[in-house]
């Protein structure tokens, strides 16, 4: 009887203890079906990848898009077909775009990652705080910046990479300590990738003993803390540079041994790319955020033979590659000289200055000045050239346009023309026959063939016939005109012509059938 009262509190517990959330050992309440969720939303969510898209125009920047996110599968069709109007757009006319694009896996079902592409045109310092706070701990390992330039203008890439690498550096050393950290521990990882060591094996060699493996001269001495790609667009403009400017394999060797030089000491890579043929691009961009597929394993090769498909992937090159392109290119006073140049804030681009009219400190030691020195902008030569030939009276250069925009025009002089005739026969009241059957009997027997009619047995062409009576009345007036002829000859020679037509009509065993047939 006495446990009674136990059996009722403990009733009483059990009920409060169901219509209560399960608590944990100190007493403080837990939500299981939160941390359920927040488990299931991880393990769903896409990896996030950064592009830190810098340079180039609004359009040539739409076409690095289009050409990273270029279907490459076996049948195209079927995923243009799926993700029609499904692409996301791009603002990138105003400061800092921004626009997204998913990689899908080889079979084009899964999606791999989802990359986030921040765009800027302009390397002013003024950007610098947007700039600032895409860069966080979480962000700098996944993040990849790429510096786009176009064949249009060679000359003007090495100062346009110095700003851009300036504004960079001024953005890097404003972030805070930890995300300082995070861009140490990004670069140390891409050198060990260098001396052929992974995070396991540095790890290992760690604990067993340092092992150290040096790197080359000028390699990895100006680490950003972030990788870098250097993409050179347009490069079917190569052969227009040398037909009509008269460029030669100095120059092209040249800008590629100065590229190459500067981005060996960020540890960068390099490619050139042509629009709407297939390239690299997409292969090296992936490999470098760290996207790889599933299913198919895509193999990142070497290619610094052909001129318009060069592709130089991080932590491959070095200046013993880079000497044997051409003999005689100072790689040490290259390298010297871009180290001292970057350590300033970034300058307005001003490609109308002359390279003469420099600073001081920059004249003879600058990289940018060795380099536009060298390959200057044939433009400013042609019109230099062009105003002493005005001034002479006499021009011997004949300016050509590119072949696309020479049949833009082409097409609007025609669109022009056929809308005037439009107007033309619009305004005639009475409309006139191309072609009178009266007016050009040639041009109807030769649609109709040839007239003949059958007369006893005898095929004749009628053609023919009437060509020889006009021959025979011709004959006739050459006579009139010429001596005069006996009566009696002409009678019996129409006699003749007559008793021949009368046998043919009369032939036995046949009947004469004088209807002209078609």
């Amino acid at each position: 009887m006495s446990s009674s009262p136990n059996r009722g509190s403990k009733s009483a517990t059990n009920s409060n203890n169901n219509n209560s959330r399960p608590t944990s050992k100190d007493g403080s309440k837990k939500n299981i079906w939160s941390s359920l969720l927040d488990g299931v939303a991880n393990g769903k969510r896409l990896p996030e990848k950064n592009l830190l898209i810098l340079g180039g125009t609004p359009d040539s920047q739409r076409e690095f898009l289009d050409t990273l996110s270029a279907d490459t599968s076996a049948d195209p069709s079927l995923v243009n077909d799926k993700r029609r109007g499904k692409t996301p757009p791009i603002a990138n006319h105003f400061a800092l775009g921004y626009t997204y694009r998913d990689v899908l896996d080889a079979d084009r079902e899964d999606t791999l990652a989802r990359v986030s592409a921040y765009l800027l045109s302009e390397p002013s310092l003024s950007f610098a705080p947007l700039l600032k706070p895409l860069l966080t701990p979480q962000s700098v390992p996944e993040t990849l910046v790429v510096i786009l330039m176009d064949w249009s203008d060679p000359w003007t890439w090495i100062r346009r990479l110095r700003e851009w690498v300036r504004l960079l550096r001024s953005v890097l050393v404003s972030v805070d300590d930890e995300t300082k950290i995070a861009m140490e521990e990004t670069m140390t990882e891409w050198r060990d990738r260098k001396r052929g060591m992974d995070a396991s094996a540095a790890a290992a060699a760690s604990s067993g003993g340092p092992v150290t493996i040096p790197l080359g001269p000028g390699e990895w001495d100006e680490g950003l803390g972030i990788p870098m790609c250097v993409v050179c667009q347009g490069a079917d403009k190569i052969e227009k540079l040398e037909k009509d400017h008269g460029w030669h394999e100095e120059e092209f060797d040249f800008i590629l041994q100065f590229l190459r030089t500067i981005l060996l000491k960020h540890g960068a890579s390099l490619i050139y790319t042509t629009p709407f043929l297939a390239n690299s691009l997409q292969s090296l961009i992936h490999s470098s955020l760290g996207i790889h597929s599933l299913l198919k394993r895509q193999s990142l090769k070497h290619n610094v033979i052909d001129r318009d498909k060069i592709l130089v992937p991080a932590n491959w090159d070095s200046w013993g590659k880079i000497r044997i392109i051409r003999e005689g290119f100072d790689m040490e006073g290259v390298s010297t000289a871009w180290s001292i140049e970057i350590q300033d804030a970034p300058e307005p681009l001003d490609f109308e200055q002359p390279v003469e009219n420099n600073t001081p400190e920059e004249d003879g030691g600058s990289a940018v000045t060795v380099f536009e020195q060298t390959i200057q902008d044939p433009r400013r030569d042609r019109t230099v050239a062009h105003a002493s030939s005005n001034a002479n009276g006499d021009s011997v250069e004949i300016e050509t346009s590119d072949m696309q925009n020479f049949l833009s025009k082409q097409l609007e002089k025609l669109e022009q023309l056929k809308v005037e005739d439009e107007k033309d026969r619009a305004n005639q009241q009475t409309p006139q026959l191309e072609m009178s059957p009266m007016d050009d009997q040639g041009r109807v027997n030769e649609h109709i063939g040839p007239v003949q009619f059958n007369m006893g047995g005898i095929q004749v062409d009628a053609d023919d016939m009437l060509k020889k009576l006009k021959d025979r009345e011709a004959n006739r007036a050459q006579r009139k005109e010429g001596p005069p002829t006996s009566p009696g000859d002409e009678k019996a020679h129409n006699q003749a012509l007559a008793n021949f037509f009368a046998g043919l009509v009369k032939k036995p065993g046949s009947s004469p059938r004088g209807s002209p047939s078609t």
